[in-house]
């Protein structure tokens, strides 16, 4: 450990220490490290332990240095500030139970059970737009015959927005990899269009539409996107609530919300 001028004898570091965690390097005060005398970090830091001290002297603990920064945090005031979607917290959990912060622990445990009332309790709503797009493109009927023709693209415009956003990361993987999809923490846009009969491949191609599959299957209208869902959904333990525009025809609408509790 780096010693300032002020150490308090041998074995014993000063009010100032520096660690180095899994090769990051933190600088605190004795008073931080101890604040939990029960500890592991309060007996290493009270006593005479011996430690092992890297090439610049500074303690060093072999574990995670990135999530060392929560627990430091917690020992300096007292409470656990994480960023919003803080994925790990079984990490941070497993560091706080090597340095047997106890407060910590309890901390996490809050933590944890907020987290999964918070995905338990969750509302869904899904809709599906379609936007008839009328193309006009040349064929080609000879080597210098071409003949104007046209034909119309529904373009499939899907929102779905959800408070559980490990349930959309669900959805994400089931519509496939390969389909156009922007996704934020609560709420999943897609587009697609079919291809119709009429259209050229490579005019399809060159007006960069995109098909969506599931499982195989092209999904062609509103009712089929919204049947995957409510697939998803219900094997989620989600229930429909209600139904847009007519609620005794669910597998003909265009708007789906679902709740579950």
């Amino acid at each position: 450990v780096r010693m300032p001028d002020t150490c308090q004898g041998p074995g014993r570091p000063g009010p100032l220490v520096t660690l180095n965690v899994g090769g990051k390097v933190y600088s605190t005060t004795l008073e931080t490290l101890t604040r939990f005398p029960d500890s592991m970090l309060g007996a290493m830091f009270r006593g005479c332990q011996p430690a092992l001290l890297d090439s610049c002297g500074n303690y060093f603990i072999d574990r995670d240095g990135k999530t060392f920064r929560h627990i430091l945090n917690f020992l300096r005031f007292g409470r656990l500030d994480l960023p919003e979607g803080y994925a790990e917290l079984s990490l941070l959990r497993a560091e706080a139970d090597f340095y047997q912060i106890r407060p910590l622990l309890e901390e996490l445990r809050r933590v944890e059970a907020e987290r999964w009332r918070r995905q338990s309790n969750a509302v869904l709503h899904a809709d599906v737009a379609v936007t008839p797009r009328r193309l006009h493109f040349n064929v080609r009927r000879g080597p210098q015959n071409y003949e104007l023709s046209s034909c119309m693209v529904e373009v499939f415009t899907a929102n779905v927005f959800c408070t559980d956003r490990h349930f959309l990361a669900g959805l994400r993987r089931h519509l496939g990899s390969g389909v156009e999809a922007a996704m934020m923490c609560h709420h999943l846009c897609l587009e697609w269009a079919p291809c119709p009969a009429g259209l050229p491949a490579a005019e399809y191609t060159k007006q960069k539409f995109h098909r969506l599959r599931v499982d195989g299957r092209e999904i062609r209208s509103s009712h089929q996107f919204l049947e995957e869902v409510l697939k998803v959904a219900l094997a989620q333990g989600f229930r429909v609530d209600s139904v847009f525009p007519d609620p005794a025809d669910i597998l003909n609408a265009r708007s789906l919300r679902f709740v579950r509790q």
